[in-house]
C-alpha cells in the first residue's frame, strides 16, 4: 500500500497510474491532512510570497512525491504547495527591533563638514595683497585671475578624483582608494598650477604662487574628507583661521599672512600624504622604492581587470582550467580569450566619473557667477561674496537633509502598500526636505549680507530669489547623483553655465535677472529629472 505508484514493467503503455483524488472532509471522516499540514506550518506558508517557497519547505521536510500522492492525495509537492498556499492567509510579520537605515547620519558630521568647506575662504582674507593689482580685462583684480582659473579646474578635477575614490570605498577596497587618491592628487595639482599660470596674464608672481598653493591645498583636503578626517582637516586649518580673524581687528603684516598661509598648507598637504602613504610601502612589501615603481606602473596600465583582495591585478583565468600548455598557440588564445570575457563581465567602476567631474566644474561657475556677476558685468564694483559663503556653508544641512530624504523615502517604502501611496510619501519627504534645505541657506544669505561690510542690499528680491533657485539647482543635483542620475544633472548644469556665461560675453540683460531666468529654468529642469526618478521604486535601492 505504501509503495510507489509509478507503472509496473509489463504493464499496457497506454495505461496510466491510479492518482488518488483529493481527500475531502466529512462528517464521520477523519479531518483533512491537507488541513493538519497547514496549521502545522502556518507560520512559514503565511509569510510565503509564491507557492514555490512552500514547495521548497515541503522538500526540506523531506516529503518526496510518492510520500505526498499517499498522504495528501495531490500529484506532487507543488500541487501540495499551491494548495496550502491558497488555504492560508497572507500576513508578512514586521521584522523584529528597528529596520535598518543605511541612510542615518548625525547632524553635528554634516554641519562640520560644511564649515570645513566654508573656512578656506578665509585664505582669500589673507591673501589679500597677494591678489591686488590693476583690473583688467574682466573688471576684477590681476591676481584674481589665475586664482579663480585654478579653483575652477580643482573642482572640476577632485569631484571626478574623490567619485573615483568613494567608488572604491563603497567595493570595500580602502587600499584602492587611497591608491588612487595617491596617483591622482599630484596629477590635479599639477594640472591646475599650469591652468593658473596660463591664466596669469599680468598678475604678479605671488598670485600664481597662490593658485598654485591653492590648488594643493584641494587635492589634499580632498583625500582628508574622502578618508572621513574631517576633524583632522580643521585643526590643520586653525592658525589660518585665527590669522584671518585678527585681520579683521588689526593689520597683519604681509611676512606673517605668508606665514600662516604656508603653515596651514604644509599641515594638510602633509597629513593628506600620511593619509595614502601607507599604500607605497604596501606595494612594494616594505620598500618605498619598490613600492613607487609598482605605483608607477600600475598606473600606466591599463585599469580594465578586477583587483585582488591584495591590491594585485587578478588572474582573468583564475580558477579556470588551463587552455593549453604554457607557450602553445592554444594556450595563450585561451588566455587572451579568458582575458577578454573577464574585461566584458567586469563591473564598470569608474562608469560616471566623467559626469562628476562635469557637474563639477559647472555648479563652480555658477557659483561664481552668483558671487561675481555684477563685477563681471560692470555693474557693481562690490563683491557678492556673501552668496558664495552662504551657499558653502549649506552644504552641510544639505547633506544632512539629502540623507534624511534617503531615510524618508525607504521608510515609506517599507509602509506603503501601493506604488501611488509610495510616490506620495516620497514627494512629502522631497517637499519637506528642500524646503528645510531652503529656508536654512535663506538664513544664512540675509545673515552672511548683513555681517559683510559693502555687501549688496540683502533685501533685494531679485538677488534672493536668484539665491534660493540656485539652491534648488544644487540641492536637486546632489540628489540626483545619489540616484546614480549624474548624467542628467552635468548635463543641466553646464547647459546653464554655458547660458549665462553667453550672456555675459554678449553683455544680455542685468546680471540680476540672466541669473535669475538661468537658475529658475536649471531648477525646473532638475526638478522634473528628480520627480522622474522619485517615483521609481527602484531608484531607492
Amino acid at each position: 500500500m505504501s509503495g510507489s505508484l509509478r507503472t509496473q514493467p509489463g504493464t499496457h503503455g497506454a495505461t496510466r497510474p491510479l492518482v488518488p483524488s483529493q481527500r475531502r472532509p466529512t462528517s464521520w471522516g477523519k479531518p483533512d491532512p491537507i488541513d493538519e499540514l497547514a496549521a502545522e506550518l502556518g507560520e512559514s506558508v503565511t509569510a510565503a510570497v509564491h507557492p514555490d517557497e512552500v514547495a521548497a519547505l515541503l522538500e526540506s521536510d523531506g516529503l518526496s512525491d510518492d510520500q505526498i500522492r499517499e498522504r495528501y492525495g495531490v500529484a506532487d509537492s507543488f500541487a501540495l504547495a499551491e494548495a496550502l498556499f491558497e488555504r492560508v492567509d497572507r500576513g508578512y510579520p514586521e521584522p523584529e527591533g528597528p529596520a535598518h537605515d543605511p541612510w542615518r547620519t548625525g547632524l553635528i558630521g554634516c554641519l562640520l563638514r560644511g564649515v570645513v568647506f566654508a573656512l578656506p575662504g578665509l585664505g582669500y582674507v589673507l591673501a589679500a595683497p597677494l591678489l591686488a593689482g590693476p583690473r583688467g580685462a574682466f573688471g576684477l583684480p590681476a591676481g584674481t585671475v589665475p586664482m579663480l582659473a585654478g579653483a575652477l579646474c580643482g573642482w572640476t578635477w577632485n569631484q571626478g578624483l574623490a567619485h573615483r575614490a568613494y567608488t572604491w570605498t563603497g567595493l570595500g577596497d580602502r587600499t584602492a582608494a587611497r591608491r588612487a587618491l595617491l596617483v591622482g592628487t599630484p596629477a590635479g595639482v599639477l594640472l591646475g598650477s599650469l591652468v593658473a599660470l596660463a591664466a596669469a596674464g599680468s598678475a604678479g608672481r605671488g598670485a600664481v604662487a597662490f593658485a598654485a598653493g591653492q590648488s594643493g591645498y584641494l587635492g589634499a583636503a580632498t583625500v582628508l574628507l574622502v578618508m572621513g578626517r574631517e576633524r583632522t582637516l580643521l585643526a590643520a586649518l586653525a592658525p589660518m583661521t585665527a590669522g584671518a580673524v585678527v585681520t579683521v581687528f588689526h593689520p597683519v603684516p604681509d611676512p606673517a599672512r605668508v606665514a600662516l598661509l604656508l603653515g596651514s598648507l604644509a599641515a594638510v598637504a602633509l597629513l593628506g600624504l600620511l593619509e595614502v602613504a601607507p599604500v607605497v610601502r604596501e606595494l612594494g612589501k616594505g620598500s618605498w622604492g619598490a613600492g613607487l615603481l609598482a605605483l608607477l606602473r600600475r598606473a600606466n596600465a591599463r585599469g580594465g581587470e578586477p583587483s585582488g583582495r591584495d591590491g594585485e591585478p587578478r588572474a582573468a583565468s583564475a580558477g579556470r582550467p588551463d587552455g593549453g600548455k604554457p607557450g602553445t598557440a592554444p594556450g595563450r588564445l585561451g588566455a587572451a580569450l579568458a582575458r577578454l570575457r573577464a574585461r566584458r563581465s567586469a563591473p564598470r567602476r569608474h562608469a560616471g566619473t566623467l559626469g562628476y567631474a562635469l557637474f563639477g566644474l559647472g555648479s563652480g561657475v555658477l557659483v561664481l557667477y552668483a558671487a561675481l556677476g555684477d563685477v563681471l558685468t560692470g555693474a557693481r564694483t562690490a563683491v557678492a561674496a556673501p552668496a558664495a559663503v552662504a551657499l558653502t556653508l549649506s552644504m552641510g544641512p544639505a547633506e544632512w537633509l539629502l540623507f534624511r530624504f534617503r531615510s524618508g523615502s525607504l521608510a515609506g517604502l517599507r509602509s506603503s502598500t501601493s506604488a501611488r501611496r509610495f510616490r506620495r510619501a516620497a514627494t512629502g519627504a522631497l517637499l519637506k526636505c528642500l524646503t528645510g534645505y531652503l529656508a536654512a541657506l535663506l538664513v544664512l544669505g540675509l545673515g552672511a549680507s548683513a555681517l559683510w561690510p559693502h555687501a549688496p542690499a540683502a533685501a533685494d528680491g531679485v538677488r534672493i530669489g536668484g539665491l534660493l533657485l540656485l539652491g534648488v539647482v544644487m540641492w536637486t543635483g546632489l540628489l540626483l547623483q545619489s540616484f546614480g542620475a549624474v548624467t542628467g544633472t552635468a548635463a543641466v548644469v553646464c547647459a546653464a553655465a554655458l547660458a549665462q556665461t553667453a550672456a555675459l560675453a554678449t553683455h544680455t540683460g542685468d546680471s540680476r535677472w540672466v541669473g535669475l531666468i538661468v537658475y529658475g529654468a536649471a531648477a525646473g529642469a532638475q526638478t522634473v529629472l528628480v520627480c522622474a526618478r522619485t517615483g521609481k521604486v527602484t531608484a531607492h535601492r
